[in-house]
């Protein structure tokens, strides 16, 4: 795929699992060269990694396998390489899922695991307020009251890692609220996630994408 002048190149991963015409669509909105695609060599050359998902915990972790996504994604990350997931595509990235009793291994970049929201109404969609960091650079520009849109019954209500270097950044994270407090976003090194869908969330997720891109 040959770029246009001065727009990065992103990868949507497509392992079977996620929405990604809308992730494709939103992102050249914001300003990347998108390209479709799980070819290995494609993904892993890529400024940026996207990768989606939709579905049970299980299922996108037995599709991402499939598809050798797991070993790109460990690969990218420790070379540097920015990688975003987003909804079951962040939720992938910790240690575990625990859906209807069953515990899935996750991909462990991230301790923690992805237990069913505990409110009196799941599954939590709709718009909803998050609470980020100050030095965010996901949520740089954006309203304290920006609202993003949310589809999921499950989350890691519980955050973990710490970082006792001080030669390394610590973990941004983000918190939004339905029922109890979880985690709707982490910004940490070049693995960034979201809960909320970015691409349906109209101006304030397009600002958002916008933001991953200009790291990128």
């Amino acid at each position: 795929m040959e770029l246009s002048e001065g727009r990065k190149k992103v990868v949507v991963f497509d392992y079977g699992f996620g929405n990604v015409r809308s992730a494709e669509r939103a992102l050249a909105r914001a300003g990347a060269d998108v390209e479709i695609t799980r070819d290995f060599d494609t993904a892993m050359n890529a400024d940026g990694l996207l990768v989606p998902g939709v579905g049970a915990f299980a299922a996108c972790m037995r599709g991402l396998k499939e598809a050798r996504g797991d070993w790109i994604i460990g690969r990218r990350l420790s070379g540097g390489r920015p990688v975003m997931g987003i909804c079951v595509g962040m939720q992938i990235l910790f240690a575990r899922g625990i859906e209807h009793g069953v515990e899935t291994e996750g991909l462990d970049e991230w301790p923690g695991a992805v237990e069913p929201l505990q409110a009196a109404v799941v599954p939590h969609m709709g718009w909803n307020t998050v609470d980020a960091p100050a030095d965010s650079r996901l949520f740089a520009g954006l309203a304290p009251d920006a609202r993003f849109y949310f589809v999921h019954s499950y989350a890691v209500q519980d955050w973990s890692l710490e970082v006792h270097n001080p030669a390394l950044s610590a973990p941004r994270v983000t918190w939004s609220t339905h029922g109890k407090p979880f985690v709707a976003a982490v910004e940490n090194g070049a693995l960034w996630g979201t809960q909320f869908h970015p691409e349906k969330s109209g101006d304030a997720g397009a600002q958002l994408l916008t933001n991953w891109i200009g790291t990128l």
